[in-house]
């Protein structure tokens, strides 16, 4: 049994819902994130009006946090997704053929083992409780 995690883009959240509820993963858990990848800012944007150098030094921190690189976290999704092992390979392809755009930003997938599961309601354990 693996636990899979997808970072996705906000607006993604109903196509990638619906892609998993056609191959037969309709149970999901999503949340609200914030982070950041590998990408800069492109201050290139801005460049005629203040430099970076001028960002990171504006009186206003929170103007500067803003726009800064140092502290820029994007708004994601992060969706849950409890599958046999078998069944791995074919969540991640619908992810991923459901996200990929081809630009920065598309998201993560993060596959974890998990020990066990328990249904609270009828106490099932292992893959009877996914």
């Amino acid at each position: 049994m693996k636990e899979i995690m997808a970072i996705i883009r906000m607006d993604m959240v109903g196509k990638t819902k619906d892609a998993l509820v056609k191959i037969g993963f309709p149970s999901i858990t999503c949340k609200k994130v914030l982070g950041r990848g590998r990408k800069k800012v492109d201050f290139s944007m801005i460049q005629d009006y203040i430099s970076e150098k001028d960002i990171l030094s504006v009186s206003d921190k929170k103007v500067a946090e803003q726009i800064s690189e140092i502290h820029r976290l994007i708004s994601k999704r992060l969706i849950i997704i409890l599958a046999k092992d078998e069944d791995v390979k074919r969540v991640i392809d619908t992810v991923i053929e459901t996200n990929r755009t081809g630009n920065p930003g598309d998201g993560k997938i993060f596959v974890t083992k998990v020990t066990d599961a328990v249904r609270i309601r009828t106490e099932e354990m292992g893959d009877a409780a996914i």
